[in-house]
Formats: C-alpha cells, structure tokens, sequence
C-alpha cells in the first residue's frame, strides 16, 4: 500500500470570499488551481447538488507530496449545516498562529501551543504553534466515528492503513499510508455520526489498475459503493477514473487513480487570478441582497 497517497479533503463553502481569505491569508496556504464548472459532478464531488460551482484547491505546497483542501462552492447557496462528523485538521505552523493574530482571527488556547480556530462554515482546525523540518505542515484529519473497532477494522484491514497508533480506551487510532503524510485519526464518538448538510469527503489515489480491486473488494465485503467506477472529465486538463466508497459511518472516501491526477493536479500558476476573477464575477449576493432574499442553504 506504499503506493497509495493521502490527497484532500473536501470542503462546502458557503462563503467564497471569506473561506479564501482564512486558507489564503490566515493559514498561509497557496491557491494550486482553480476550477469553474457548469453542471454538478458525475461523482457528486460538489456534493447532491446539480448546478454551476467551482473548486479550488489550496495547500502548502504542490499536490504531489502536500496534503491540501479542496474548496467547493456551489453558486447560490450560502450555507450548510455542520454535523458532528468532521473533528478537525491539525497542522503545524507557527506562521498560521502569528498570522491569525495579526490579522484577529479568534484563536482559543486548548493545549500549549495548540489553538483552536474556525475556517468560515464553522470547521475546526487545530494549529500548533511549532514549525517542521518536513515540507507538509498538515498533520492529521480526524473524523468521527461510533464503533471504533468496525472503523478501524475498515481502514486498516480492508483500506490497508497502517496503524501508527491506538488507544482502545480513549477509542482513538492514527493511521496513514506512509510516514511523510498526513494521517486519518479516528475518534470514538457517543451517539451517531450526524453528517448533516456540510459533510466532506477524504480522497487518496493509488496505481489505476488497483481501483477496479478496491471496488470488487468492497462488493465481497458488503460494503457501500457510493459511485462506481467512473471518468471525470475536467475541461482542458487530465480525465481521471475515481470509485467514491463510504465508510461504516457513511464518511465518504474518493479513490483516484493517481497517474493521471498527477497529470490533473499540476500547479496552474495562473489559479490565484482565475479564482480572483471568479469571484469578483460572482454577483450572487447582489443579486439576493437587492431582493432582500436570503441565498438557500445546503
């Protein structure tokens, strides 16, 4: 499973602006792409959702070895609800601390030198206030979910992470599929995993010829195939073949095939004016504001 990488996690954002200035400004990370679309996505990456919307990506570095995030905005609607599933992404950046406080952004104190924050939307990012010698600050995803030993039999044996570590008392687990990357940390929840309006998604790639695998593996074990195998197209740019699964708690887990989505992700230096452009093109709330309407939640 050394072959397999830990890509992106997807986020819904209500408000483009805003969420851009926390990743750009506050966290520091860089606009890697940018990409507007006219209908929703074959493998609902925009989530259920058939209208315009736009994805950017943004990071600390390039996609190849840097775990970013994947923005996805879909035109008109202004929000989403948050359920209790995503927990939170941990990085490690000094920066991103001195930067939230110049810029007063609230940051809360809930460990030394780990402060909470809130990206637009209301996700939670935990930074720590340190710097590493490694080039991805991005630490760990944590997601929830209520049987921890099912998820963990789900992520270790059928996905074939490598547990780093477990804590079958404080029903936590870190694993991942190398040391240099960022790694999925399950939490034990009480009570269901709730994944309301604003739930995300964890992608990873692995050699192409692999995803037909992990597909017919996942039909053995009983297991939801959310999307079957399938090609998406991206206008001007690499076509990649994806299989969207789900985990016991219905989290959602994209598998690309990575040959051609290094060919996809490639840096577009010309991403930052592309999304700067988009929105400054966006008169969505204008449009609402003057009819004095709220824009629809997700």
């Amino acid at each position: 499973m050394a072959t397999r990488r830990a890509l992106h996690f997807v986020f819904k954002v209500g408000n483009r602006f805003q969420t851009v200035h926390f990743f750009r400004d506050v966290l520091g990370m860089q606009v890697l792409r940018h990409e507007e679309f006219e209908e929703g996505c074959k493998a609902a990456c925009n989530g259920p959702y058939d209208g315009k919307w736009s994805k950017t990506m943004v990071g600390f570095g390039p996609e190849d070895d840097h775990f970013v995030a994947e923005l996805t905005y879909n035109y008109g609607i202004g929000d989403y609800k948050l359920g209790n599933d995503f927990m939170g992404i941990t990085l490690a950046s000094s920066q991103a601390v001195s930067n939230a406080r110049k810029l007063k952004w609230p940051l809360s104190e809930v460990a030394e030198g780990v402060f909470e924050t809130e990206a637009p939307g209301g996700y939670k990012f935990y930074l720590q206030d340190r710097s590493l010698s490694q080039s991805d600050p991005v630490l760990k995803v944590t997601l929830a979910v209520t049987d921890f030993q099912k998820s963990l039999n789900y992520w270790s044996n059928l996905l074939g992470m490598k547990i780093y570590e477990q804590d079958k008392e404080k029903q936590r687990a870190l694993l991942g599929y190398a040391d240099n990357q960022c790694k999925l940390e399950l939490q034990g929840i009480k009570g269901a995993v709730d994944h309301a309006a604003a739930f995300g998604r964890i992608a990873f790639s692995c050699p192409q010829n692999e995803l037909s695998d992990i597909e017919a593996l996942m039909k053995r074990e009983n297991q939801s195939i959310l999307t079957p195998l399938v090609s998406l197209d991206t206008p001007g740019k690499a076509t990649v073949q994806v299989v969207i699964l789900a985990d016991p708690d219905g989290h959602e887990i994209c598998f690309v095939g990575d040959e051609a989505f290094r060919e996809l992700s490639k840096r577009d230096p010309k991403g930052n004016k592309l999304l700067d452009d988009a929105m400054a093109a966006d008169k969505s709330d204008e449009w609402f504001a003057t009819r004095n309407k709220p824009k629809a939640s997700g």
